[in-house]
Parts: C-alpha cells; structure tokens; sequence
C-alpha cells in the first residue's frame, strides 16, 4: 500500500482545518445573520418596552423578559463565580493528590455530562418545592449554578494548571506565602483562561431554557425581586416559537438575545483586560 509523503499529508491535515474551520465559521455566520435580517426589521421601540401579552397571536413585547434574563444572569453569576473559582483554586493549589480529590475530580466531570433537564427536575424538587423559593428567579439562578458549576470549575482549574510552577517556585522562593502566590502570580496568569470559561457561562445562562422551564415559572409579569418568577428570553423564544403564531416575533426575540450575548461577552472581555491590568500593578 502506498504511503503519502510528510509533506503531502501535512498539506492535507492543513487543508482539511481549514476546510473544516470555514464551514463551522460558514454556519455560525448563516445561522446569525438569518436570525439578524428577519428579527431585526421587527423591533421596535413598542417591541422592547411592552410585556408580553399571551395568547396565540403573541401579542405584546419583551421588557419583562429582558429584566428577567439580566436579574438570572446577575444571581447565577454572583454564586456561581466565587463557588467554581474557589474551588478550582483548592484542587489546583491545595488538595492532595489522594482518593478524595480523584474522587472529587471524577464527579465533576460525571455532573457536566448531565442533560439540563435533570438539573431542572432536582432544582424543582428542591429549590421551588423542599426550599419553598416557589417559582423564582433565585431558583432558576441556583438550578443554573448547579448546571454550570462542573465546567467553570474544570475551565478554572485547567488555566491554573498552565501556569508554569517555576513561577509559583519564584514567588515562594522571595518570601510569599501560598495565598499571596495564588492571587498575585497565579491568577493574574490564569485570568484570560479563567474569563473565558466565565463567558461560555454567561452564555449558557443566557441560552438555557429546559431547566428554567420548570423553576422560573415562565411569568410573562415584570419582576420585583430575586424572588418573583419570571421569563427569560431564550423561555419567551421557545414559547413564541411553539405556542403561537409569532413566528417573526420570535426571530425578533432571538436577535434581541444574539446581541445581548455580544454585549455581556465584550463587556466581560473589557473587565477582564482591566482586572488583569490591575492585578499585575498596572494603572
């Protein structure tokens, strides 16, 4: 059997990442821009400061739905990034390497592999029924921590592991304790991976909608507090899309959440790039 030659089949893997580069680019550019043309000509001022009315012909805007989605983003976001870095910070730096840690490892990894359904079944049965938070968005916001906690743990730990331990050696080796070494060498290394793994989780909030299904309620009301149910945008688009004729409300609905999306992410991006300044005694 002929074999091809290193420099043709390093022309091929080549070729074939670029091929498959463009065609995931390729989708990712059709899917948005298909969302974008046909949602964009339907907002208007009407759309984005009116609530939902219901029924069948989706009657109505989203206000409600957008306050709902930042409030769920907010409460997940404030539980879920000091729980998950902290954590990856103590199997990283702390933990022995022992049954328990591999044990904790591999229930991390087994947890991300669990649909958000599940999620949303366990946080209904605990959180809106043992715990009384009712139909909430703080039960929505805690069912989405326990979703997204085993894969910004594993993002976490994994930036941290990059760092190489001759720079935790030389930070020893001057006289800082472990904790001084953990937030002003390590960290400040680590962030870029660390943010990252925080954006695909802002966006995996923004996006969900099976577990918020059965834990926010799917209020179309405006919200007053964590406590109130609500409706966030990826919710409205699911009941637009399947329990009404608005079919162009909910592409409107969509592009409203594309651009969100890219809000939060470049937002988070700029804080980030600013944090990291800091913490590596910049102005």
């Amino acid at each position: 059997m002929m074999s091809l030659s290193p420099k043709l089949t390093q022309k091929l893997a080549w070729g074939l990442s670029w091929a498959a580069g463009i065609v995931a680019v390729s989708i990712l550019v059709f899917i948005i821009g298909y969302v974008l043309t046909k949602g964009l000509s339907i907002i208007s001022p009407e759309f984005m400061f009116t609530e939902p009315e219901g029924g069948l012909s989706g009657e109505g805007g989203i206000s409600s739905c957008i306050i709902a989605t930042l409030w769920m983003i907010i409460a997940t976001m404030a539980i879920l990034i000091p729980l998950g870095i902290g954590a990856a910070i103590y199997l990283t730096e702390y933990a022995p390497d022992n049954k328990f840690t591999r044990l904790i490892r591999y229930s991390v990894e087994l947890l991300a592999g669990v649909p958000s359904i599940i999620f949303g079944l366990f946080g209904f049965a605990i959180f809106v029924l043992a715990l009384h938070f009712n139909y909430s968005i703080l039960a929505g916001a805690l069912t989405l921590v326990c979703l997204l906690l085993p894969f910004l743990m594993r993002s976490a730990e994994e930036a941290m592991k990059a760092v190489p331990q001759s720079q935790r050696e030389a930070a020893l080796a001057l006289g800082a304790t472990k904790w001084q070494t953990v937030v002003h060498v390590i960290m400040p290394a680590a962030l870029p991976g660390i943010v990252t793994g925080i954006t695909l989780c802002v966006g995996g909030a923004v996006a969900e909608s099976a577990c918020l299904y059965v834990t926010m309620g799917g209020s179309a009301g405006m919200p007053t507090s964590f406590l109130s149910g609500g409706r966030t945008l990826a919710v409205h688009v699911f009941y637009l899309a399947m329990e009404t004729n608005a079919l162009d409300k909910a592409l409107a609905t969509g592009a409203v959440l594309i651009i969100l999306i890219l809000i939060i992410n470049l937002g988070t991006k700029w804080l980030s790039q600013r944090l990291q300044t800091k913490m590596r005694g910049g102005p």
